[in-house]
């Protein structure tokens, strides 16, 4: 029974050997399959470097590039405040209604003040006595009829009558809400019989002066000393498929430290294409190239080595690595790679590679 034992053995070891060389193949096959998979999908796709390409060029000249700055900004009142009380109180009557126009100091709202107004009335009777007894005494000294002590005591009481009642007409007008700036009535929060509060959210009447606009954004400080006073500007309104040119009227100087960037705004003429919290994109010109070599960021291709176009030479697609600089408008400056008189090729470089045959339409 032993001697059999042993014999099973070596039997079973050839056994599983023979299965583990059978897996191998199979694997083997398995991945020889995949990898001509591969190579016949890459063959499939290998440009065929004899056949000829209709291509269309642009000879390079050297041209004025202008680089700009584009963000997205919104549209606001320069002038755009909300007028509130100076006291707080009930809301008697609303004298102005949303888009009417109103003049700096006119009264929009008054609220109720019946303990001014009393105490402005009791005021008034004796500003009237002091000044009808001052007026006979002046008659009388002018006589030479009483003392000039008492002239001056009724002058004196005359003057004081008249500083109660403006301090008190000044006390009652702070119970009114009057227009600081000229401009257009944008909202009215308040009404009669509601309660309000100087500074209070809901408590005033905002205006806002159409005729100065300004348009404000925030760059990132990148753009830091590329960005100045002065610059052009073309303000582009999606909203109305429309644009006014106008120039950087502020440029701020410091970083705001959570957003890393800095205020850029643009003062904005008169135009009824305007409205304030208008969205709108900035397109600062602030880059000028007089003497660029330009071409369409299309053409533009990406290898390991570097940006890479190609130009027509002698019937022949010619690889040139170049380097660029500012994109603007669909454009890119090549600061090198390309001379004047090179024939870049603009459409049909995606069907050649370098040494590809074509015909130039």
């Amino acid at each position: 029974m032993k001697r059999l034992y042993f014999l099973m053995i070596p039997a079973l070891v050839l056994v599983s050997c023979g299965e583990k060389k059978g897996a191998d193949l199979t694997s083997l096959k398995k991945e020889r399959s995949e990898l001509d998979a591969k190579i016949k999908a890459l063959e499939a796709g290998k440009k065929d470097a004899t056949k000829v390409v209709p291509v269309s060029v642009t000879t390079m000249k050297p041209t004025t590039f202008k680089g700009n700055v584009e963000v997205q900004s919104v549209i606001e009142g320069d002038e755009n405040v909300t007028a509130f009380p100076q006291m707080g109180g009930i809301v008697k009557s609303v004298l102005v209604h949303t888009g009417q126009h109103v003049n700096a100091g006119t009264v929009m709202a008054i609220l109720d003040a019946a303990a001014v107004e009393q105490q402005i009335a009791a005021a008034t009777t004796q500003l009237n006595f002091a000044k009808t007894l001052y007026e006979k005494q002046e008659g009388l000294w002018k006589q030479n009829i009483g003392t000039e002590v008492q002239l001056l005591q009724a002058k004196t009481q005359y003057e004081g009558a008249q500083k109660t009642v403006a301090a008190l007409q000044a006390q009652r007008n702070m119970f009114r809400i009057v227009a600081p700036i000229s401009g257009v009535v944008q909202t009215v929060d308040i009404k009669p019989g509601s309660a309000v509060s100087p500074g209070q959210p809901g408590s005033g009447i905002q205006i806002v002066n159409n005729s100065k606009l300004k348009a404000s954004a925030m760059l990132g400080e990148n753009y830091l000393g590329k960005v100045k006073v002065g610059d052009a500007v073309m303000v582009v309104l999606p909203a109305a498929n429309d644009s006014v040119r106008a120039t950087v009227s502020f440029v701020g100087e410091s970083v705001e430290t959570l957003s890393r960037a800095f205020k850029v705004q643009v003062q904005l003429p008169n135009s009824t294409k305007l409205h304030p919290n208008m969205s709108c994109i900035m397109k600062i010109a602030n880059y000028t190239n007089n003497s660029a070599m330009v071409v369409p960021v299309s053409v533009i291709q990406k290898t390991p080595d570097g940006s890479m176009i190609y130009i027509a030479d002698g019937g022949k697609a010619k690889a040139v690595m170049v380097t660029t600089g500012r994109i603007s408008n669909g454009n890119v400056e090549v600061l090198s790679g390309l001379n004047e008189g090179d024939k870049v090729i603009t459409t049909g470089f995606e069907e050649i590679e370098n040494g590809q045959s074509i015909a130039i339409q």
